[in-house]
């Protein structure tokens, strides 16, 4: 208490003292400074600006590999690829194909693969194909047209058989591997010759008659020319438990239940008839006989779905089913040795079938359209 006066005291001085004794700058931090930018601007007002071109985003145009497309009966294979120094990224290809007459392009393929096989074209016809690529930006331009044959000229590798036959022999029948007969009216006597000409995929019957004039000369009439195509089973579409044997032209199965199998060509237009002939019967079984859709069930008997027009028949009748629906219970069966033939009219849009060269009931279905194979269903008891 005695000394706190003077103790405040000299706090103050001090204080004031600290605050005269702070340093000052001896200069102000700020400066003028005076920046003349019209030279600048000036030159950046005379400059050229250049935009740059970036690469497009759209897939350029695909290539068509030649020497890996090709064609097989009715059906054709394409290949494609890119191009070697494209660099931008694809996403799918849309394969088009005409009408086999000129007309439109129709889209046949979407995916992302680059190889894709056509089956059920027309017989003897020219078609023009193109293919093109997309992403998300956008659309190629086409790739070039390809132009393709369906069905091998027999001409190339043909081979001929020559053999004459009696008139009264009036009859050809059972030429493997498919059926067929020639029923000859005889006008006058004289000799028929027949020359049968083989080639990959198809067979050609060659008829002439040849007889003795007035005059004792020997002379040729009644030129015949018949073409027939055939096909084999296809183990890539068929159910795993089909057993295949005789160059793939004889199925059976290693299941009781019923299994699918398809024939290799398919058909779109045109009259087709082809005969299956039974090698083994046991025990009774249904097995059905008709045409499907690529993607028809395998695992159930024919007809079960909407992609099967079938019949199918035992020892003793059978009935025609399509979409899990029977109809036309016919009497009339099938054994051992006998034959099914199965009539495919896609210009009348009808199919029929026949048990031993005998129509089988009415015609089976009407207004067909689009893309059929030939097809059976089996199981275990029953070889075709």
């Amino acid at each position: 208490l005695q000394i706190s006066d003077a103790l405040i005291r000299r706090v103050h001085l001090t204080e004031d003292q600290w605050g005269k004794g702070t340093l000052t700058p001896r200069m102000t931090t700020d400066f003028d400074l005076n920046l003349d930018n019209a030279p600048l601007l000036q030159s950046i007002h005379q400059l050229d600006f250049v935009q740059m071109k970036v690469s497009s985003p759209v897939p350029a145009p695909p290539i068509l590999q030649l020497e890996e497309c090709c064609t097989h009966n009715n059906s054709a294979t394409l290949s494609w690829k890119q191009p070697p120094l494209s660099t931008v990224q694809v996403e799918g290809y849309i394969l088009e194909l005409d009408d086999g007459n000129g007309g439109q392009f129709r889209e046949v393929y979407v995916g992302k693969e680059t190889m894709c096989t056509v089956d059920g074209l027309h017989f003897n016809s020219t078609y023009s194909a193109r293919v093109k690529a997309f992403n998300k930006s956008g659309v190629s331009p086409y790739s070039k047209t390809l132009v393709l044959q369906t069905s091998e000229d027999t001409q190339s590798e043909e081979q001929t058989l020559p053999f004459p036959v009696p008139l009264e022999r009036s009859q050809l029948r059972r030429m493997s591997p498919f059926s067929s007969t020639l029923n000859l009216q005889p006008s006058f006597s004289g000799r028929s010759y027949f020359e049968l000409r083989s080639s990959a995929h198809q067979l050609s019957l060659h008829s002439s008659l040849q007889s003795l004039n007035s005059a004792g000369e020997l002379s040729t009439s009644g030129v015949a020319f018949l073409v027939f195509a055939w096909f084999s089973f296809d183990p890539s579409s068929a159910h795993a438990d089909i057993i295949f044997s005789n160059d793939n032209l004889t199925v059976t199965c290693n299941s009781y239940d019923d299994r699918v199998v398809l024939g290799k060509t398919g058909f779109s237009k045109g009259l087709h008839y082809w005969e299956l002939s039974i090698d083994r019967y046991d025990n009774h079984p249904d097995p059905a006989f008709g045409v499907a859709r690529i993607d028809v069930l395998k695992d159930a008997m024919l007809g079960k779905d909407d992609k099967a027009w079938a019949m199918y028949v035992d020892n003793n009748r059978s009935w025609f089913m399509h979409n899990n629906s029977h109809t036309n219970r016919t009497e009339g069966g099938i054994t051992k040795g006998a034959t099914v033939g199965v009539l495919l009219d896609l210009t009348r849009r009808t199919l029929t079938f026949s048990i031993n060269e005998d129509q089988q009931g009415p015609v089976a279905f009407e207004n067909l359209e689009g893309l059929f194979f030939p097809a059976v269903s089996l199981n275990r008891n029953v070889q075709v």
